[in-house]
């Protein structure tokens, strides 16, 4: 994220810039394959049938095992490590133009939520699309001028039906020494 001056930050018109901006297309490397699936569900101590059980997967509703969804960033990557699929941290060289300008430079990952949509199915070819959902001032311990920004994955499979949807919270504050010296450099708290 690129820091920009406090002086010049306009937290109005970097949401409207930025809010709902859509980056590039990203088409998964690998098809959703079962040997993938069922190493996550070993290494995570799962045991649904659904994702490891290729005969239970075939009497299934599906006709075959599925994916859990939390593999459609999996499947819908290039892999590469680390991941340059984008997120909060590490944007996309074809998607800099979500890199949202902050005033700090110190990093907070906060959560991400999953809605799943449709079941991944084995040989569904993914593909991802990121996105800013938003962005805006919120004051935290550290710094009364923390910028928070949600980024917005959508993952879609082969036929384009979204399948997936992932949500990331971050934050960025300043350092301890740059809020001492400016504690409300936008002006925006009261009192």
């Amino acid at each position: 994220m690129p820091k920009v001056a406090a002086a010049d930050y306009d937290i109005d018109r970097i949401r409207e810039q930025y809010v709902g901006r859509t980056g590039e297309r990203k088409d998964g490397l690998y098809p959703v394959e079962h040997d993938p699936i069922r190493r996550h569900e070993h290494m995570c101590y799962g045991r649904n049938p659904l994702f490891i059980d290729p005969e239970y997967g075939r009497g299934s509703r599906y006709g075959d095992n599925i994916a859990p969804g939390v593999m459609a960033d999996y499947f819908a990557g290039d892999g590469t490590w680390p991941n340059w699929n984008g997120g909060p941290d590490i944007p996309a060289p074809e998607n800099e133009d979500l890199d949202v300008p902050v005033i700090g430079d110190r990093a907070i990952n906060l959560s991400t939520t999953w809605e799943f949509l449709k079941p991944i199915k084995i040989g569904d070819r993914l593909w991802l699309q990121p996105s800013i959902a938003d962005v805006y001032v919120k004051p935290i311990g550290l710094d009364p001028n923390a910028i928070w920004i949600i980024d917005e994955t959508r993952f879609y499979n082969q036929d384009d039906e979204l399948v997936a949807i992932s949500r990331n919270t971050s934050l960025r504050h300043r350092a301890p020494e740059e809020v001492e010296a400016d504690p409300d450099p936008l002006g925006l708290q009261t009192g």
